[in-house]
C-alpha cells in the first residue's frame, strides 16, 4: 500500500525550530467582538488541515522562507489570525489583535523517513497527529494560545503543510479565503487581491455574555456514538477517503432526479450526493428500521441573511441544520427520499429561520457538543466549492488535501472537490470500524469510487 512506511523506517518527526510570525507592518490594537455565529464552536477543537506537496528536499528552507515572508504580509489583511481570544468582566468574547502580541506559531519540522506517499493514502489519520499542531485543544484555549498555527515539515520529496485554525474565529470559508490570499502573495502579488470583510457586527450586533464554560461532556476521549448515548467507551473509529468522478457524480445526481416532478425543483449536486452517503452509511450501521438517523449540514449563511454579507465576510458564518427520518423510510424509497429531505431543509434556511434560530440561541445560550449532531448522525463539514487544489505557493498544487484528527466522531463528513478536477468529489468519512468495513463491500455506495 503506498501508505505504509518501509520496513526499518519510522515516520518519527522531530521539531527544528519554533517561531511567531506577525504581520510585516504595524497594524495597531484591534478588538472585534464576537458574534452568535461564533460563539457556539468555543468547544470544538481547533479546526485542522493538511496539505502534502511534492518539492525538493533542498527547496525546504526557500519553502520556509518564502511562506514566512508571504504570511508576514498577507497577515497585514488577516491580522485576526495573529491575535487572541479575549473575555471581559461580563464574559463577552471578542478577537484582539495587537501589535505586541506574539502573532502566528510556525513549528519547522523534519520527517526524511516519510515521503508524500506515504501521507496520500486514502486512509487512515495516525500520521497526521505528528504533522499538525493543536492537536485535542480546544478553541476556548486561544484565550492563550496562537489562533493559527503552523507546522512546515521536511518530507524526503516533499513538504507537509499542517495547520489548526481556531473555530470560533473562522469557519471553512473564511479559511479557504486567507489560504488562497497567502498562497497569492507567495506567488509574487504584493498585497492581497480580495481583503477580508471584518466587521462581524454588520451580521450580528449583540453582547452575549458565556461566563460559565467548561469541557463539554461529550469530548471525542470519553465520547461515544450519539447512536446509543454510552459514555463509558470511545468507539474505535475508522476514516478514509472515497473518491466519486466526475461521471460517479453525474450518475448519482441523475438517479436522484429521475423521479422527481416537472414541478418541483431539481437536486443539486450536494444534496444528490448528501442523500446518497446518508443512505449508504445507515445501510452500514445496519438499523432497525423504526430507528432514526439524522443528517447534519452546516450551511454558510452569507447570502441568506438580509442584508446578504460579503463572501469575502471573515468570520463564522454558518449554522448546522438537521432533518430526520426512520431509517426504514431512508431506505425504503427511492434516492429523491433522503436528498428531498436534505433540499427541503437548506431551502427552508431563509433569512427569517438564521434570525429565529439566533434569538432562540442568545436568550439560552449552549456550547455545542457532539451529541448535538443527533442520533445515528451523518455530519457534513466543508465544501466542494472550496477550490483546495488551487492553493500553490510557488512550487506546485497539493497532492492531496486532507482533515486533521481533531474533531471526528462517528458519522462526520467531510466534502472536498476531486483532485482531478472538473465535477468530481472527494468524501472524507469516520465511521465505527464495523460499519466502515461495510461500506466498503456497499457497491450501491462505490460507483465509480476508488
Amino acid at each position: 500500500m503506498a501508505g505504509e512506511i518501509p520496513e526499518n523506517e519510522t515516520s518519527g518527526v522531530k521539531m527544528v525550530a519554533k517561531t511567531y510570525v506577525k504581520p510585516r507592518k504595524a497594524v495597531g490594537r484591534k478588538e472585534c467582538q464576537l458574534v452568535t455565529f461564533d460563539l457556539p464552536y468555543l468547544s470544538f477543537f481547533y479546526n485542522q488541515k493538511l496539505l502534502i506537496y511534492k518539492a525538493a528536499g533542498d527547496e525546504f528552507e526557500e519553502i520556509v522562507g518564502r511562506m514566512k515572508d508571504g504570511l508576514g504580509i498577507v497577515l497585514e489583511d488577516f491580522h485576526q489570525l495573529g491575535g487572541r481570544l479575549a473575555k471581559d468582566e461580563e464574559g463577552v468574547f471578542s478577537v484582539v489583535y495587537d501589535d505586541d502580541m506574539d502573532g502566528v506559531q510556525v513549528v519547522e519540522a523534519a520527517a526524511e523517513a516519510l515521503e508524500v506517499a506515504h501521507l496520500t493514502d486514502d486512509e487512515g489519520t495516525t500520521m497526521f497527529k505528528e504533522l499538525i499542531p493543536h492537536n485535542q485543544i480546544f478553541n476556548l484555549e486561544g484565550l492563550h494560545r496562537p489562533l493559527l498555527a503552523l507546522q512546515l515539515t521536511k518530507l524526503r520529496d516533499g513538504v507537509a503543510v499542517g495547520l489548526a485554525f481556531n473555530h470560533a474565529v473562522l469557519d471553512g470559508m473564511s479559511t479557504w479565503h486567507f489560504m488562497s490570499s497567502w498562497a497569492e502573495i507567495c506567488c509574487g502579488a504584493t498585497s492581497v487581491s480580495t481583503p477580508p470583510f471584518l466587521d462581524r457586527s454588520k451580521a450580528r450586533n449583540t453582547r452575549i455574555k458565556l461566563l460559565n464554560l467548561s469541557k463539554p461532556s461529550d469530548a471525542p476521549e470519553h465520547a461515544n456514538s450519539a447512536a446509543n448515548g454510552d459514555a463509558t467507551s470511545a468507539p474505535i473509529l475508522r476514516e478514509k477517503v472515497f473518491k466519486f468522478s466526475e461521471s460517479a457524480i453525474d450518475q448519482i445526481k441523475t438517479r436522484a432526479n429521475q423521479s422527481t416532478s416537472d414541478a418541483s425543483k431539481p437536486l443539486s449536486t450536494f444534496q444528490s450526493l448528501s442523500g446518497h452517503v446518508w443512505s449508504a452509511v445507515t445501510r452500514a450501521r445496519q438499523l432497525k428500521p423504526a430507528d432514526y438517523t439524522v443528517f447534519t449540514v452546516f450551511i454558510d449563511c452569507r447570502k441568506r441573511l438580509e442584508p446578504p454579507m460579503p463572501e469575502t465576510y471573515f468570520g463564522n458564518l454558518i449554522q448546522a441544520i438537521f432533518t430526520v427520518t426512520g431509517a426504514g423510510l431512508l431506505l425504503g424509497n427511492p434516492p429523491e427520499f433522503g436528498a428531498g429531505l436534505i433540499q427541503k431543509a437548506i431551502e427552508g434556511h431563509d433569512a427569517k429561520a438564521i434570525e429565529g434560530r439566533n434569538e432562540e440561541w442568545e436568550k439560552s445560550p449552549k456550547i455545542f457538543e457532539y451529541k448535538d449532531a443527533g442520533m445515528n448522525c451523518v455530519a457534513v463539514g466543508s465544501s466542494p466549492r472550496f477550490k483546495v487544489y488551487e492553493v500553490d505557493f510557488g512550487f506546485g498544487k497539493p497532492e492531496s488535501v486532507r482533515s486533521g484528527k481533531n474533531n471526528r466522531f462517528d458519522g462526520m463528513v467531510y466534502l472536498y472537490p476531486g483532485k482531478s478536477g472538473g465535477r468530481s468529489i472527494d468524501v472524507e468519512i469516520s465511521l465505527e470500524a464495523s460499519a466502515m468495513e461495510m461500506l466498503e463491500k456497499d457497491k450501491e455506495f462505490l460507483m465509480e469510487a476508488n
